[in-house]
This record gives C-alpha cells, structure tokens and sequence, in this order.
C-alpha cells in the first residue's frame, strides 16, 4: 500500500511547515508549495491524495487553482481541504471543497480531519 500524498500548497512557510510535519507524524508523505505558480506546475505531473489549499496565494490565486484541479481528469479523486482566514471568499467555494477550515487551525484537528477524509487508520 502506497503512502498517501498530501500536497499543501500555502505561502505562510511556518504554517506550512507546521502542516507538513504534523501530517508526516501521522505517517502521511507532504509535498509543499509556497505559491500559485509552483502549486501549478507540481499539479501537472503528480495526483496526490489530498490538497491543503491557502486561497490567498502570489502568483496563482487558490481559487484558480480549484478550479484547475476540479477540471483535470487526474485530479478527479484528489480530496481538497481549503484552508483560509478568509471566511466570505470560502463560502463561495465550498461547494468545490470537500472541506473548509477556517485559520487559525490546530495541529491535532488537521490530522483528523485529514485522517477521515483519505481513510487513512495511520493519521489518527
């Protein structure tokens, strides 16, 4: 069984990287992206399991990015988490999402929440 990727693509580098080593503790393989533009080109040539979506981001804004990996083919079964301070602006793709978190979020919720929505016994 292949570890799941999760794919967080967030400009804040600390809570990017608090994300990714929380997520590696609960034996989940990260990949991190720091801008739109990045998170673009990486999502061309990888399908992970599940994306941590900043939508405040240089480059690329996160809804753009949405749209591009709910319109790609081999990004179909990608679960994505959106994860933002932005409140009105998740409303209105929530719809899109298979979830919302609103910042700040806690180490020990974005593992569960991650653990439930890639099935996943080892992230809990």
């Amino acid at each position: 069984m292949t570890t799941p990727l999760v794919f967080i693509v967030e400009d804040d580098k600390k809570l990017s990287e608090i994300f990714s080593l929380t997520l590696q503790a609960a034996g989940l393989q990260t990949e991190q992206a720091a801008d739109g533009a990045t998170a673009m080109t990486r999502l061309a040539d990888i399908t992970p399991d599940l994306i941590i979506l900043d939508l405040h981001l240089p480059n690329v804004a996160g809804p753009d990015i949405l749209r591009y990996i709910r319109s790609s083919e081999h990004l179909a079964n990608t679960r994505v988490i959106l994860a933002t301070a932005d409140e009105r602006l998740a409303e209105t793709l929530d719809d899109q999402a298979n979830l919302v978190l609103l910042k700040p979020v806690s180490p020990e919720q974005l593992k569960l929440l991650v653990s439930r929505l890639i099935n996943t016994p080892s992230a809990t």
